[in-house]
């Protein structure tokens, strides 16, 4: 049973993520919207709902710890694994000018996070300003993301048939996710493998699995802008809306290790993404490779 979970969840992302992908192309069509701005917004916020769902009922259970690393541990896988393995499979090549914004609006959330995280506490305030920097960032997605309307239309799928792609595959995905960590949980505990191990590599990469679905699908399909925007924008919204969600129902101490330890990592991965993609106009196949290399440097380094 636990080898058929495994194998549902695997099967579950792969077609969670393909109608995700197909849906939210024919979204980013009909409101003349680039597929970057569908890649951060739509597909960005739902692929981080495995994210919303742990870290607000780690905060309600009195697990501050889970609910920011949580957040952190999946901005940084969501950089170095799941970009990189996209980039490996498909290479990421988009033009800077579509991109600077949306990378600055990353480095900017990556570093308010640090910044609250140094005194030890994320408050209700800091909640507030969290959110206001959500509506900012949309506001300006949506305002700056007018594409002009393609001549041939003709294979564009109905208003309907897109959001229903959409969010059926957002569903699917996190169905999806949640078997496949399930699964792996138990296949690992039956070979002996720690707890300890389990955390750092199985679960907290699970939260993270609709985003790599998603990502190395659109990367396969060519759809480029919504493999990068899916990521950019997830981590964005992981400090914006699920932090700052989280810390207006309740304020979450933080331990020192979070500022001291794991958000230099965080950082890291966020500049060394905009610099890759300013240097070499996306990720080709070596950047990617790179991104895995430095992910397996972290988990040596975590463990």
């Amino acid at each position: 049973m636990t080898y058929l979970l495994f194998v549902l969840g695997l099967v579950g992302l792969f077609f969670g993520g393909e109608f995700l992908v197909r849906g939210a192309s024919a979204i980013a069509r009909s409101f003349r919207l680039s597929p970057m701005v569908i890649g951060l917004t739509i597909v960005g916020f739902g692929t981080s709902a495995p994210e919303m769902l742990v870290s607000v009922q780690a905060a309600l259970a009195g697990s501050p710890a889970i609910a920011i690393g949580n957040i952190v541990g999946s901005n940084i896988a969501n950089i170095l694994l799941i970009l990189g393995i996209s980039a490996v499979i498909a290479p990421l090549i988009i033009p800077v000018r579509k991109l600077w914004r949306d990378l600055g609006f990353m480095l900017l959330a990556t570093a308010v996070i640090w910044v609250m995280l140094l005194d030890g506490n994320v408050s209700r305030l800091d909640g507030v300003l969290l959110i206001v920097g959500l509506v900012v960032f949309l506001a300006t997605a949506f305002l700056t993301g007018k594409v002009e309307p393609e001549e041939d239309t003709s294979g564009d799928m109905p208003q309907w048939q897109a959001w229903a792609y959409t969010l059926g595959g957002l569903v699917v995905l996190v169905i999806g996710a949640r078997l496949l960590v399930d699964g792996a949980t138990e296949i690992a505990r039956g070979f002996g493998v720690s707890e300890a191990v389990i955390g750092l590599t199985i679960v907290a990469v699970g939260t993270s699995l609709p985003e790599l679905a998603t990502s190395v699908v659109a990367a396969i399909r060519k759809q480029t802008e919504i493999a990068v925007g899916n990521i950019v924008g997830s981590n964005i919204f992981n400090i914006f809306g699920i932090l700052g969600t989280t810390a207006l129902i309740a304020p979450i101490p933080s331990e020192a290790r979070f500022a001291m330890v794991d958000m230099p990592w965080a950082a890291a991965a966020a500049i060394g993404l905009t610099v890759l993609a300013f240097l070499l106009g996306g990720l080709p196949r070596i950047a990617g490779a790179l991104l895995l290399a430095t992910y397996g440097g972290y988990l040596w380094f975590m463990g």
